[in-house]
């Protein structure tokens, strides 16, 4: 995958000294191309599974990429406690977890409104999150980019922390959500930040002031 990268793009990666040498991690990254869990996963270079949407396991050749890579699946838009249980297990055994909390790829290549299940297994788990955030892989359709060698970006941001909640509410799981999504997006071009752009010029704007 490494040589793969290499060759067919401009492949950058930067930020990897934020990256934890060993213990329990949860991955989080914007989502625009099904190129991008492999991405991560070279990136990275470390022990992870992957969560990944029921519904690419339900075909043949999906199930059998996204096993390759360590995936197993949620159902999306519902408490799915089995892959809440698997994603426990993965932290408790100092691996890393990557999910994508958006649930699906952005046909627009601009962020789209996050699901609660990351901030879920950061409220329930306290282990540090790893924000990663994700640029170019849009360009990555159809055959013609094979020749392009498009400019691939992974930017890795510092691992921050959030208080385990033995009750979560629901206003938790959007407060976190959006604080995540945030993480995210900072790290990447303001063209990317889609429904997320007004919120994180506010979270900007809020940590300016406190210093002042």
């Amino acid at each position: 995958m490494i040589f793969l990268m290499r060759l067919l793009t401009s492949w950058r990666v930067y930020g990897r000294e934020n990256i934890p040498s060993f213990g329990p991690l949860l991955v989080v990254a914007n989502h625009l191309n099904n190129a991008d869990p492999p991405l991560l996963a070279v990136s990275v270079n470390r022990r992870m599974l992957f969560m990944a949407k029921e519904e690419l396991f339900k075909n043949r050749f999906s199930r059998f990429f996204c096993r390759g890579f360590g995936a197993f699946p949620v159902q999306r838009g519902q408490i799915d406690r089995t892959a809440l249980r698997r994603a426990k297990e993965t932290l408790d055994n100092g691996w890393g977890l990557v999910m994508f909390p958006e649930g699906m790829r952005s046909q627009s290549g601009q962020m789209i409104p996050a699901f609660p299940g990351s901030a879920m297994i950061a409220l329930q788990n306290d282990v540090p999150i790893l924000p990663i955030g994700i640029a170019g892989t849009e360009k990555m359709t159809g055959f013609s980019w094979l020749f392009k060698r498009p400019r691939i970006t992974v930017i890795i941001g510092k691992p921050f922390t959030i208080k385990h909640q033995p009750h979560i509410t629901k206003e938790q799981l959007t407060e976190t959500t959006d604080l995540i999504m945030c993480r995210i997006a900072e790290l990447i071009p303001e063209k990317y930040h889609g429904c997320y752009a007004d919120k994180v010029l506010s979270s900007n704007r809020l940590r300016v002031s406190s210093f002042k």
